[in-house]
């Protein structure tokens, strides 16, 4: 652990530049009139297509995407192949209704475990609302295949637009995403290849200023406390970032605990922190993967006479609100969740060309480093 005396340098610069303890202003974009949606310039597949590619009539396709009627197992294998191939979505507002404006909005989020989504889904709500937009919410529990579902049927009932987290889904996931003929955003992430439009931070970044803040506050023998970086993916990004620093400076963690479940909570932070300390006794810093976890190990380090930072230094990621209510305020970085998910939805609806948003982040510099 941390020697007493040590030296401790300047903060790290948060990304954008902003003085300590100062939101970074976030751009909003006007909102469209509340009678529409923007269009997006992918054509949908419909069911005349899936006919066409399959080679019978559009009548003996419907009979077997609603299981209903005789047809022989060929043609059903035909045509069902050729839904899979083109990524075809059933209409389930087929008929009289399909002819009326949509005024749901479909979102789909990794989990509503903590404050992040939540804020995220206030911004977005705060939005749609105003202009008349009613949110129909999935959560994936940070499962692909799950989200794919949810995206399926979310698209099924045609929606005006649709929100996801993340950048990162399975293949048909996308080619559905892409070909749904409605604007599409994708929000939380901006490290990576979008479809259409993206609003979010660098996970990398935020990852490597992190490090950066630490090394110069004169940690270096640092541990790492995470859930499974496999399933999150924008915690593995940030881990990525850090990790980077530490080798441009010839350095590594001296140790990593990763909790197997893909549950992030204050617990699993307490519990990961003890099993590394038990490993290993001379750390001098720890790098959460997100700020439950950091709660978490700040408990175990009172509940064990742990001086923070003079034994043990601890830095989170999210900047939650409790985390600035403790005895000693976290070090972590916070993003303006509201204001992402309000800039989100607001392209959603304007109908400008496809775009990517860094929202930023700010590095907050607490009582724990």
């Amino acid at each position: 652990m941390r020697k007493p005396g040590q030296k401790k340098g300047s903060a790290a610069l948060s990304r954008p530049r902003a003085p300590k303890g100062e939101k970074v202003p976030v751009a909003e974009a006007d909102p469209a009139p509340p009678s529409q949606v923007a269009p997006a310039a992918n054509k949908v597949v419909t069911i005349t297509d899936v006919a066409q590619r399959a080679g019978v009539g559009e009548s003996t396709v419907s009979r077997v995407l609603r299981n209903k009627g005789s047809v022989s197992q060929s043609a059903r294998h035909k045509i069902l192949k050729a839904a899979a191939d083109l990524n075809y979505v059933p209409n389930r507002i087929a008929g009289t209704l399909a002819s009326m404006s949509s005024r749901l909005i479909g979102i789909v989020v990794p989990s509503v475990g903590n404050t992040v989504v939540p804020e995220v889904l206030a911004g977005v709500n705060t939005v749609l609302e105003a202009a008349g937009f009613q949110p129909v919410i999935g959560v994936s529990n940070y499962d692909s295949l799950r989200e794919e579902a949810l995206i399926e049927s979310i698209l099924s009932w045609r929606p005006a637009g649709i929100l996801v987290a993340g950048l990162e889904h399975t293949d048909r996931a996308r080619a559905m995403l892409k070909g749904c003929g409605v604007r599409v955003v994708e929000l939380l992430d901006i490290d990576g290849e979008g479809i259409d439009i993206v609003v979010g931070s660098s996970h990398r970044m935020a990852g490597r200023k992190s490090a950066e803040h630490l090394l110069a506050h004169n940690y270096r023998n640092i541990g790492y406390v995470g859930h499974d970086v496999r399933v999150d993916i924008r915690a593995g990004k940030r881990l990525e970032g850090f990790r980077a620093v530490m080798h441009e400076n010839g350095l590594n963690f001296v140790d990593e605990e990763f909790h197997p479940s893909m549950a992030s909570s204050v617990e699993a932070g307490r519990i990961g922190l003890a099993r590394l300390l038990k490993r290993q006794s001379g750390l001098d810093a720890i790098y959460f993967s997100n700020d439950d976890l950091a709660l978490g190990g700040y408990f175990h380090c009172l509940e064990h006479d742990i001086s923070v930072p003079r034994d043990l230094a601890l830095f989170g990621y999210n900047g939650l609100e409790i985390t600035r209510l403790t005895p000693q305020p976290l070090s972590t970085i916070r993003t303006p969740r509201i204001a992402m998910g309000k800039v989100g939805a607001n392209l959603l609806l304007s109908g400008g060309p496809s775009t990517v948003v860094d929202v930023g982040f700010e590095l907050v510099v607490g009582a724990t480093t």
